[in-house]
């Protein structure tokens, strides 16, 4: 596997001299989990490496107000590569930022810091946190349309299509950034992909889920295509999910699996997966942050909407992937409600947070649901305890808003910012005039 190992400033200076690099970009992202970044040059890097660079922060969404706008990115070394598009004969260069006040304290507006305040807590007891995403994703012709590149389904097996070439390209790419890859197939619907990196610790997987929706969108454009995450795009068909695998670890030991349990899951298993379900009407609006997400998650297109686990049942919320012997290590659980077009640093802290309190408060686990659910009736789901997930952005509002679990989670000014952009997306959304309500009442009214 390719990628660049540094774990000094003097590693870094060497292989920027060595490769002879032109630019080093900073990035981060804001509260929404846009990629933000900018450039300096290696006659700069000494002294960004060891001081950080400042930059006006007023302008990024969820970040300082005007009056207090100085900012300091400051760069994780250990995150530095190539970066693969821009690999000509004057390379650039990447590297994390953690966002700092300027007088050197960690930024409360920082969604990496969120992540890193929570990992850093369970740390004291030992435990880390290992998560693997699987992002879904679709090709178009253009930014403007939804014309796909592909008629394919499934796993289907069509080297030829365009879709299927960029999918290769982006995997050289990701390798050549020391990101592992386990595999890749064709999605559901047309012109729908996905790549599955191997799982890692939470942060590295942060970093790697920004670094892989750049490298996909790039790869796209750079071949004169669209790639997008947008949870549904195209009425009618699936809309893009991104599962995520989780668990706990203490060492090399897997927390979550228990030989003498009938489902392999040990006692914190079982509370996590009770807290992730308790609290998923709570943190459902981070990890699904937009209108567009809950036109995916509706009955019919595999979208989990019902509250409930299980190991075999996909239209479960959470799923148990079968154990298989001699794979304690691999012993996790899924949780497939989350979008790929949600901040994965603020994504993976409420699913953290939900989880620690099911184990802290020791919540009780209701039994699998094997049934396909979209076939109940709605009283068969509720003899059964199967309630819904928040049909809306607002609804998913009016739940975050009041949730104290979400609050320490983020932090009281991301809590607040973020809470605020929803609103106002919402509001937006709430008054704007579709083609839909045009084509269907202006004729009849």
């Amino acid at each position: 596997m390719g990628g660049i190992s540094c774990k000094t400033r003097e590693d870094v200076l060497r292989i920027v001299k060595e490769k002879n690099i032109s630019f080093i970009q900073f990035w981060f992202t804001d509260v929404l989990g846009v990629l933000k970044s900018f450039a300096i040059t290696p006659s700069e890097l000494e002294e960004g490496m060891s001081e950080g660079m400042g930059f006006d922060g007023s302008s990024i969404e969820g970040f300082a107000r005007i009056e207090e706008s100085d900012m300091i990115a400051m760069p994780d070394l250990e995150t530095f590569q190539l970066v693969p598009w821009r690999s000509g004969d004057l390379p650039v260069a990447r590297m994390f930022c953690d966002i700092l006040n300027p007088d050197g304290s960690p930024y409360a507006g920082d969604p990496r810091y969120v992540l890193k305040r929570l990992l850093k807590e369970i740390a004291r007891k030992g435990h880390t946190f290992f998560v693997g995403p699987e992002l879904e994703y679709f090709y178009f012709e253009n930014s403007k349309s939804t014309k796909g590149l592909d008629t394919a389904g499934y796993f289907d097996a069509r080297p030829l299509d365009m879709g299927a070439d960029l999918r290769r390209q982006t995997i050289f790419s990701l390798q050549s950034l020391g990101i592992q890859v386990e595999y890749s197939h064709h999605e559901v619907a047309p012109s729908q992909h996905e790549i599955d990196l191997r799982y890692d610790e939470a942060l590295k997987m942060a970093d790697k889920t920004m670094t892989y929706r750049i490298v996909v969108k790039e790869i796209a454009r750079r071949n004169g295509y669209h790639a997008t995450f947008m949870p549904k795009p195209i009425y009618g068909v699936n809309g893009s999910g991104m599962h995520v695998h989780q668990s706990l670890f203490e060492g090399d030991n897997n927390l979550f699996f228990d030989s003498a349990d009938p489902y392999h899951l040990s006692k914190m298993a079982k509370w996590y997966i009770a807290g992730i379900m308790k609290h998923a009407p709570e943190i459902i609006a981070v990890t699904n942050q937009w209108v567009n997400s809950y036109k995916r998650l509706v009955p019919g297109y595999e979208a989990p909407v019902y509250i409930s686990w299980a190991l075999r049942n996909r239209s479960a919320m959470i799923r148990v992937p079968m154990y298989k012997p001699g794979k304690e290590v691999a012993t996790r659980i899924e949780f497939r409600a989350p979008d790929p077009a949600c901040n994965p640093y603020l994504a993976f802290s409420v699913m953290l947070a939900a989880g620690l309190k099911g184990i802290e408060e020791k919540y009780e686990l209701p039994d699998p649901i094997e049934e396909d659910i979209f076939e109940m009736t709605e009283q068969e789901q509720r003899d059964r305890g199967i309630s819904t997930l928040p049909g809306n952005l607002y609804a998913a509002i009016l739940e975050v808003e009041k949730s104290d679990l979400v609050r320490g989670a983020l932090g009281e000014h991301i809590f607040k910012k973020f809470i605020e952009n929803k609103k106002i997306e919402w509001d937006l959304y709430r008054t704007h005039v579709s083609q839909y309500e045009i084509e269907k009442y202006l004729p009849i009214t």
